[in-house]
This record gives C-alpha cells, sequence and structure tokens, in this order.
C-alpha cells in the first residue's frame, strides 16, 4: 500500500512539472536558445518554440525589442557608419581586453574579424540548457539577463557587481547567456558552442573539468546573415601580470600574430604596473588600437612606431579614478580631433566621449612583434592633477561598480583622497540618468 501512495505521489508531481517543459525532450540548439533568450522567435521544430506563448516571454521579447531597436539607432547604426568610414582595412583577428561579455560593441566596431579573442575575470558558465529548467527558472533567467544588460544598453559599459548579483541569483549564470543575447539580437546565427580551457602552452582543449591554471571559457562558432563563419574564444580569467602569462592566454594569442585591439571603459587598469604584461603584449602584437581613455596610457605609443588618430572629446575621468589624467592625451587632443555622434565609455553622452586610434606605422606581418618603448607623444608624467570641474559621470558609486573586470585587484571600494589633500571618504555621485535606462521598458 506504502509503494502504491508513493508512486501516485510521483505521478502527480511530474504531472504538475510537465507543463513547464511540455515537448522538452530534445535539447534546443545554441542557436535556438540565444534567439529565445534575446526575445526572437526560435526554429519552428525546437523545443522552445511553445514557451513563445507564455506571457512572460512575450513581455520580454516586446521589452528586448523596444530597448536594443533604441540602442541601435541611438548608438550601433553610427557606430557602424564610423567603423565603416574610419576603420578601413581591419585586420582578421581582434584582441578585446577587459571586455566582460560585450560582443555588441566589439561587432559594432569591428564586424569584419574573423576571430574574436575576448577576456575579463566573470566565468563563462555552464552551456545554457532551458530544457532541463522550469518555466519558473527559465522565466528568472530572463529577468536576471534583463536587469544585468541595463547599464551596458544605456550606458555603453557593464557595472559588473550588478551584473554578477543579478546572474548569480538566477539558474543562467555566468557570461554565455549575455553573448548569446548579443549574438542573436546581431543577426548571427551560431553554429557550435564549446566549453574549452587553455594548457600553459596555449593549446586548447576541451574542458572536462577538474584542477587547472589554464584559462576556461568557450569557443563560439557563428556565421554573418551571408554565411561568412567566425569564431569567438571568450576567457573568464585572470589577465594582471600574475595570470596572463601563467593561465596560457598570452601564448593562445601570440599564436594568433598580429590583430587588432578594442579597449574601453576598463577601469583605467591598463594604466597600473600590475597590468604591464597584457599591456605590452597589446603594443606588441596590434596593427591597430582602438581605445578610450581608460586604455593604454598615450606616452607608451612611440611616434617612431604609431600614428595618433584623436576623436570626440578628451575632458579627463570621471572623479571616481582621480589621478588618471593624461596631460599628454589633452595636448594631442587639442591640436587636432574629429567629431563623433555616438556616446562612449564612462562619459557616455557625445559630447563628453572620446576614442583613440593609434595605427601601426610600419605595420608588421602576422606574427612579428613591434616596439613597445615609450615614446614622446608626452613626455610629461600621464597622470597629475584631475580638473576639477567632471560631468556626466556614470551611474556607480565605486570602480568596482562601474567595471572591475577587474582582475585581481579592487578599484578603490568607492574610498577617494579628495583633491585638496583632505581625509578620506565616501563619495556618493549625483546624476541624471537618461529617460531609456529609468523607462517603463525595464520594469
Amino acid at each position: 500500500m506504502a509503494r502504491i501512495i508513493k508512486a501516485a505521489v510521483l505521478a502527480a508531481s511530474l504531472f504538475v512539472i510537465a507543463p513547464a517543459n511540455a515537448g522538452m525532450t530534445d535539447s534546443a540548439s545554441p542557436n535556438d536558445t540565444a534567439r529565445f533568450l534575446a526575445g526572437l522567435q526560435p526554429s519552428a521544430t525546437s523545443p522552445l518554440a511553445a514557451l513563445t506563448q507564455d506571457g512572460a516571454w512575450r513581455a520580454h521579447a516586446s521589452r528586448f525589442d523596444s530597448i536594443f531597436g533604441g540602442v541601435d539607432h541611438r548608438q550601433l547604426v553610427k557606430i557602424r557608419a564610423w567603423s565603416k568610414a574610419k576603420l578601413t582595412s581591419p585586420s582578421p583577428v581582434l584582441f578585446y581586453m577587459f571586455s566582460g561579455p560585450d560582443f555588441l560593441y566589439a561587432n559594432a566596431f569591428f564586424p569584419n574579424a574573423s576571430t574574436y579573442v575576448m577576456a575579463a575575470l566573470e566565468p563563462a558558465g555552464a552551456i545554457p540548457d532551458l530544457t532541463r529548467l522550469s518555466r519558473g527558472s527559465v522565466d528568472a533567467g530572463m529577468r536576471g539577463i534583463e536587469v544585468s544588460l541595463r547599464s551596458i544598453l544605456a550606458y555603453s559599459f557593464f557595472q559588473t557587481k550588478e551584473m554578477r548579483r543579478e546572474l548569480a541569483a538566477t539558474p543562467l549564470r555566468g557570461t554565455l547567456p549575455i553573448l548569446y543575447v548579443f549574438l542573436a539580437r546581431s543577426g548571427k546565427t551560431i553554429r557550435d558552442v564549446s566549453l574549452i580551457r587553455l594548457d600553459a602552452d596555449g593549446v586548447v582543449h576541451a574542458d572536462g573539468g577538474g584542477d587547472s591554471n589554464g584559462a576556461r571559457g568557450a569557443k563560439i562558432v557563428f556565421a554573418d546573415a551571408d554565411g561568412r563563419e567566425h569564431t569567438l574564444y571568450y576567457f573568464g580569467t585572470n589577465i594582471a601580470n600574475d595570470g596572463f602569462k601563467a593561465s596560457g592566454l598570452a601564448k593562445f594569442m601570440e599564436r594568433l600574430g598580429t590583430g587588432d585591439a578594442l579597449i574601453k571603459s576598463a577601469s583605467y587598469l591598463p594604466h597600473d604596473s600590475g597590468f604591464s604584461e597584457v599591456r605590452n603584449f597589446l603594443l606588441a602584437h596590434s596593427r591597430l588600437m582602438l581605445q578610450d581613455d581608460t586604455g593604454v596610457p598615450v606616452r607608451y605609443f612611440s611616434q617612431a612606431n604609431w600614428q595618433l588618430r584623436p576623436y570626440g572629446h578628451y575632458i579627463g575621468p570621471i572623479s571616481i579614478f582621480p589621478g588618471k589624467y593624461q596631460e599628454g592625451l589633452s595636448r594631442l587632443f587639442s591640436k587636432s580631433r574629429e567629431s563623433i555622434d555616438f556616446g562612449i565609455g564612462y562619459r557616455w553622452r557625445s559630447q563628453g566621449s572620446n576614442l583613440l586610434m593609434a595605427v601601426r606605422t610600419d605595420a608588421p606581418p602576422p606574427g612579428s612583434t613591434a616596439s613597445t618603448q615609450a615614446g614622446s607623444v608626452s613626455e610629461a608624467a600621464d597622470a597629475v592633477a584631475q580638473p576639477a570641474a567632471i560631468a556626466d559621470v556614470a551611474p556607480t558609486a565605486d570602480a568596482e561598480d562601474i567595471k572591475s573586470s577587474g582582475q585581481n585587484k579592487s578599484a578603490s571600494n568607492s574610498k577617494h583622497r579628495d583633491r585638496s589633500g583632505g581625509r578620506s571618504h565616501k563619495r556618493h555621485v549625483a546624476y541624471r540618468a537618461p529617460w531609456f535606462f529609468w523607462s517603463g521598458a525595464w520594469r
């Protein structure tokens, strides 16, 4: 009798759970999963297709249609036009360090790269399999993705603590779900996804778990609408000096030869001596570097090897990054610059944003290296007193909140010495967020 009762209880529980996963006897493809999470219809034969009739998914899709449409109109269309006009000879490889899962802007600036290498501290996580989740967990995962993307879709950069907090609270953890959304919303078709690790020589292996000092991450093969195939490598690893080489990442990237580099909203970590190895690597292996002022300080670009082209306006760092003002960069922008009609980085308004394009004049062929000797662009120290008037600050109260791609050291934990040399204090920054950040589309 007891067995009959237990069997009845088990059958009843399965009956309750089954509707959430009805029809999901097979796992969905990575591309269908990406489209579903991005609020786009998966294929008609996908086990996820039935869930698109759910009200929560329809609301999610509607919000993403509105938000991504606004970002495309406000930002990405302009960036793509600028890239087409200015980045006329792109390399097949893009190095994007301190990236987080920001494929959205990597693709906007460098759509023709055949290989993208992205690295940040945040782990890739497991390959998402929505067919193994209850409907409530799927809904919670979608909501977590929405919240974690607020900052980058409003301001062009991640607030890393917020992203980690939201993803950690849902079943869809790690950066892969966000990469999926950005790939799908960029019109890409995902063909294959695998978890990988590097050995000490930078050789890629399937990640079978276990202990390893090598960088871990994901390899995503995807195609454009015209069928051109690309590969994205994302590594969740420490790229400070004590990790960049030890993880095998430096040797992996060296195997790819020279490429282009993108740095933005990097918490000024490339200014730090603790990140000199990755900084020197990019200087030695990049044919072109595109960065905001959080990237490689201008004094490291030798005039013998680099041509510098400033775009936008250089005002200086926002107030939570004192001591990062670059006198040499200010002089460069004051001499000659071209305007940009989009915002980028911590100064997210277009009238305060800056970009520096550094182009190698000796054009090293793939696999070669170049001088990393500091040049005379800025012979003065690049870190001087920050100008007093700082506006348009980003919506956060500490550097780690803005972006701690942040590797093995924290930013200043929101404690800063004021410019007059006064006592240390907690800084609370007042700002007015743009309408699309707080609009009802997020709710």
